[in-house]
């Protein structure tokens, strides 16, 4: 999969303190990535944006 034109951001719960954080790209048409902030090469996940959806609505849910 070719995600040269992934635009990357950072997710809103991660802090500034060089933690725990995650980058989601959702720009990519039937896609959305995610990737390891501090890990960039090892992998990126990808999800189907109605999976990636349901997944955020029931992280919200439960916060």
């Amino acid at each position: 999969m070719d995600v040269t034109g992934a635009r990357w951001r950072k997710s809103t719960k991660s802090g500034g303190n060089g933690g725990d954080c995650v980058e989601v790209a959702d720009n990519l048409p039937g896609v959305v990535l995610v990737r390891d902030t501090k890990n960039r090469d090892d992998g990126t996940l990808a999800f189907a944006p109605r999976s990636w959806r349901a997944f955020v609505t029931q992280i919200a849910v439960r916060s």
